[in-house]
């Protein structure tokens, strides 16, 4: 009889191994984090409308202590909410991210869906904490909905931040699959060009028409860059806007979503390994998460190990 870690080993093997490779998308598997909040319903709404829109299982999971009135309580909202009784609760015990990250992995979730508030200071702290710890080490795609509704949300204004890296091309793709099934009428492809760079890489005797040359050129190989990857992308009927912006990771393409009324902001999930910079400064996605512009998908790429 093999001992209860060497079980729990071969078992993260196995799942790891059917991970392994398989693309963004289609979502599959739905799961929704359960917690006990005003927004429960609304979000209970949310999650049923997406698993109908994708032909998609719904995984319902909550992590904390199970009661009778918790109990109770989810299935009266899931009888709100539409969502059909042999949809059976996951319970879980334990750590917050750790819990998810297992409950995912082995249910094979592709789309994790989670509340979030934007002006509620203690609650979006919580959830960024979350966020963070779960963008590093999902096997799966999150999305942070930051007004859930009854109704449902609309996704009809998406940015996507595409920036150079491996993951882009399979999170373009993953956004313009999302934004069939989901309606939308236009996905903002949107570059940045970090500023501070720029700063550093002119010498105080730079003149001002020759910075405003390289500042140019600069613009030009960013719009190529976007070109290129919008090519590699199959033909939609949706508008696609690219759209470079000069300012700081992370800053700039939030203020870029809240001034174009965006629905959805879209990033590729963060290198599981950062680097000894990214752990001095910020990561981009931090300055995005400290105030939600929108509802946020973080597209995890399991085709890549990076």
């Amino acid at each position: 009889m093999r001992c209860p870690e060497h079980a729990a080993s071969t078992g993260n093997s196995t799942f790891e191994q059917r991970l392994k490779g398989r693309p963004p998308y289609p979502l599959e598997t739905i799961g929704v984090a359960v917690a006990f909040s005003p927004r429960l319903e609304a979000l209970l709404c949310e999650a049923q409308r997406l698993s109908v829109l994708f032909s998609a299982r719904l995984l319902l999971i909550h992590v904390g202590r199970r009661t009778a009135e918790k109990e109770a309580t989810l299935s009266e909202k899931c009888r709100l909410a539409g969502i059909a009784p042999e949809v059976q609760p996951v319970w879980q015990e334990g750590s917050i991210i750790s819990s998810l990250l297992a409950v995912c992995k082995t249910n094979m979730v592709d789309l994790l869906v989670l509340g979030a508030l934007q002006r509620e200071n203690v609650f979006r702290y919580y959830l960024g904490s979350v966020a963070r710890g779960l963008s590093r080490k999902a096997k799966c795609s999150l999305l942070l909905l930051t007004e859930p509704a009854t109704t449902g949300s609309t996704f009809n204004e998406i940015v996507v931040n595409c920036v150079e890296h491996p993951k882009t091309i399979p999170t373009l793709n993953t956004v313009l699959y999302f934004s069939n099934m989901t309606g939308s009428k236009c996905i903002h492809i949107v570059k940045e060009v970090d500023e501070s760079g720029l700063a550093m890489a002119m010498s105080d005797d730079v003149t001002t028409s020759e910075k405003s040359s390289f500042r140019e050129q600069l613009r030009h190989e960013a719009e190529e860059a976007l070109r290129q990857k919008m090519s590699s992308c199959p033909d939609q009927k949706i508008q696609v806007k690219p759209a470079v912006l000069f300012g700081r990771p992370g800053y700039a393409i939030r203020r870029y979503a809240e001034e174009c009324h965006a629905d959805l902001l879209v990033i590729n999930s963060p290198d599981s390994r950062y680097g000894l910079m990214d752990r001095i400064f910020n990561h981009d996605m931090e300055y995005i998460l400290e105030n939600l512009p929108c509802n946020m998908m973080i597209v995890h790429s399991r085709h890549t190990s990076i």
